[in-house]
């Protein structure tokens, strides 16, 4: 989000939730305990005004649970509880996150009149048999004709998709990116797979019945996934659990969780490109890299480890890399 814009968020773990996804337990994920009522959302929205300076666009922002799938009457107080706001302009928009298949008409009716703007969907993976293994308990063809439907309704459209679920593979988490832009939402989230404490994942994995998807892993897939939405012009919202105290402290056993992930996944992009730059460099050479600035961490990678790749990679006796403003997005090598 911009200067000028801030999401007051409210969490509402596991409320319409049908089942329990093997990676889920949103209250060690959002870092609260209890889903929220109506009276919290006032409180939240009464400390965001104090807090936020005159002329932010504030959006609430439902995140947790399958919002769509709570009971009728349970979705409409904790929106109206929000309108007295919206209606004053305090708030501009509400956001939320549900199900696939917890969309249909009468929903997006209902999301419409209380001043819902953004439906974000956790689509997780277009391979059905993924979907199964992981418990999620629709299929890619809810997400298909959830996204399609929310999209002419006129809100706005985010999908939420992960990498390293239950029988995948790299193949499966690039094909399920593709089939994702082509759907054509406003933005995504990747998810990385996390082992979170008191999931059916970790029993699995403790197990030995589920691989770990490690940093390195997902490192290397969502390398290979970012270029297809930048290329698709959607914007990545999220790359990567949001770090918490709670996942930070021990509620992350396991899996893809890092507080800079990425950053780790765009140097390695990053790294790619120069790996293409220093194809049939000669063994013993000198060679620089020259690199717009605002990348140039992205280049030389985490403690240097990127520059020290690619000089045993090639054989090189020195690698320079340096910043050089004329270059605009690409990296351009030189001899020394």
């Amino acid at each position: 989000m911009s200067a000028r814009e801030s999401i007051i968020p409210v969490f509402v773990p596991h409320l319409g939730c049908p089942n329990d996804c093997v990676f889920c337990n949103q209250r060690r994920i959002s870092g609260s305990l209890t889903p929220a009522r109506p009276g919290d959302v006032t409180e939240a929205i009464e400390r965001a005004l104090a807090i936020t300076p005159a002329g932010t666009r504030r959006q609430l922002a439902f995140y947790g649970g399958s919002f769509t799938a709570i009971p009728d009457a349970e979705q409409e107080a904790l929106l109206g509880a929000a309108q007295p706001w919206l209606e004053r302009g305090d708030i501009a928009s509400i956001r939320l996150s549900t199900r696939p298949d917890a969309i249909d008409g009468a929903v997006l009716v209902r999301l419409r009149r209380y001043g819902v703007e953004t439906v974000e969907l956790g689509a997780q993976s277009m391979s059905d048999s993924v979907l199964a293994l992981s418990g999620r308990g629709h299929t890619a063809q809810d997400v298909r004709e959830a996204s399609l439907a929310v999209k002419a309704a006129g809100f706005k459209l985010i999908l939420q998709m992960m990498t390293g679920l239950p029988g995948s593979d790299d193949g499966t988490d690039i094909e399920s990116a593709r089939e994702i832009a082509a759907l054509s939402p406003d933005g995504v989230r990747v998810y990385p797979t996390v082992i979170v404490k008191d999931t059916a994942l970790c029993d699995l994995w403790r197990a030995g019945r589920y691989t770990e998807h490690t940093v390195e892993d997902a490192v290397r897939v969502c390398a290979r996934i970012v270029p297809i939405f930048e290329a698709a012009g959607i914007p990545i919202i999220r790359l990567g659990l949001n770090p918490t105290e709670d996942l930070s402290g021990g509620d992350a056993v396991g899996g893809a969780y890092h507080p800079a992930l990425g950053e780790l996944v765009r140097s390695r992009i990053m790294r790619g490109k120069a790996e293409a730059l220093l194809e049939g460099a000669e063994p013993g050479a000198e060679l620089t890299l020259r690199v717009n600035p605002r990348l140039m961490s992205q280049l030389v990678g985490q403690h240097g480890a990127n520059r020290k790749y690619l000089t045993e990679k090639f054989g090189l006796k020195r690698l320079k890399i340096v910043p050089d403003g004329a270059v605009e997005g690409v990296v351009m090598c030189e001899k020394a």
